[in-house]
């Protein structure tokens, strides 16, 4: 992991701008956000630099204007949602850089906050345009990324500012690069990896490196019966690209070189149609699906001999369900190990670290969310991290 400045390296910053760039990317209803999970992630670090005397700059982007100007998509609209996490006023500012920012900072007071416009409202975000960076790099003294789920874009306000001030990690980002840090950057062994999902094919890379990374991969979702299919057994109407049973064979056989064991499920939870609790569900043997049925789930005797697998493993990264698990009963397998990881986790013995929209959804779901070491909320970020990539807006504040 690169090395990086976090707030507790700041020195005296009374009356210094600082520029954060969080992610208020927020979902929306009625005028007011529905969820407001990464207000509070990025208000811890938006207060401790208030209390030290900064005037705060929070740079964020909303929606994909595409580099024009949207009154749909102006920040503004999240400007009552984060004075409420905050319980402090903010100030709206109408621009990212020029005489309005300006007059605006020379207004704000020390600890006082403001709050920019959508930074891509302008092309030269996305552009990474340096002299868009400049501009906005004009009017701070210090930088600092509390967005880890934008630190896979090398943007202006990501990676382009980071290389213009100086540059620090928020306490939520400095969280994360620890919790991935130790989750596949500098792991205690065993280290085990779920990956669940639909299709291989949008997780192919993720695969390829996980497997010189841990020593159990344990593999479910619709992506496990295109690696059973690959194996010769038939998967009956299931969901399966068997177009990449190759693919499927040699990352199998990647994994045996390095010392990887890929687990699949011997038992499976099928049915003849995809709804809630169809009378047509069963558990069976891998081969004794029919030729109408399709795999919903992994099945009991799979799950508790991956329980055992887990209590042999000191790490654990999570990324995907195991089934359908939006849909009962094809939910229980991936609650099942998401409770057996989570006690784990709460007895010490493993350090559990889980992220991506549908991870974090179903160990909502299982209601072990606050028990795992550590859940990223970041999507794209996740997975890329995940296939072993360098993240610009990461690198960029290494020093």
């Amino acid at each position: 992991m690169p090395q990086f400045k976090t707030l507790d390296d700041l020195g005296d910053i009374a009356g210094k701008v600082a520029l954060v760039r969080v992610d208020l990317n927020l979902p929306m209803k009625d005028g007011r956000a529905t969820d407001l999970t990464r207000v509070k992630a990025v208000a811890p670090t938006i207060l401790e630099l208030a209390d030290k005397g900064a005037k705060v700059l929070l740079l964020a982007h909303y929606g994909r204007p595409k580099g024009q100007r949207h009154s749909t998509m102006s920040t503004s609209f999240v400007q009552d949602d984060v004075e409420d996490v905050l319980g402090k006023e903010v100030m709206f500012i109408s621009e990212v850089s020029g005489p309005v920012v300006e007059q605006s900072i020379g207004i704000l007071g020390n600890g006082d906050i403001g709050l920019l416009d959508n930074v891509r409202f302008w092309p030269g975000e996305e552009a990474n345009d340096r002299d868009f960076a400049a501009g906005m790099a004009e009017h701070a003294d210090l930088y600092i990324n509390d967005a880890f789920s934008a630190a896979h874009r090398a943007h202006a306000s990501t990676e382009g500012v980071a290389h213009l001030l100086p540059a620090y990690a928020g306490r939520a980002m400095e969280a994360e690069l620890k919790a991935l840090d130790a989750a596949l950057g500098n792991p205690e062994a065993p280290v085990a990896a779920v990956v669940g999902g639909a299709k291989v094919s949008t997780k192919l890379a993720v695969l390829e490196h996980l497997v010189h990374k841990v020593q159990h991969l344990i593999i479910g979702g619709g992506m496990a019966n295109t690696f059973l299919a690959a194996r010769g057994v038939d998967v009956g109407k299931s969901l399966c690209e068997h177009d990449l049973t190759d693919t499927a064979n040699a990352i199998m056989d990647a994994a045996d070189q390095a010392g990887c064991t890929v687990h699949l499920p011997y038992d499976v939870v099928v049915a003849k149609e995809f709804a809630a609790n169809p009378p047509s569900k069963r558990v069976c043997n891998v081969h004794e699906v029919a030729a109408d049925e399709m795999i919903l789930d992994i099945g009991p005797q799979a799950v508790e001999a991956l329980g055992d697998v887990l209590k042999t493993c000191r790490t654990l990264v999570w990324n995907g369900p195991l089934g359908a698990f939006e849909t009962e009963p094809f939910d229980e397998a991936t609650v099942a190990l998401a409770k057996t990881a989570a006690a784990l986790t709460q007895d010490g013995s493993l350090t559990s670290v889980a992220g991506g929209g549908d991870t974090v959804a179903a160990l909502a779901h299982a209601g072990v969310a606050d028990d795992f070491t550590y859940i990223s909320t970041a999507g794209g970020a996740f997975l890329e991290w995940m296939e072993g990539k360098e993240l610009p807006g990461v690198a960029a504040l290494s020093e």
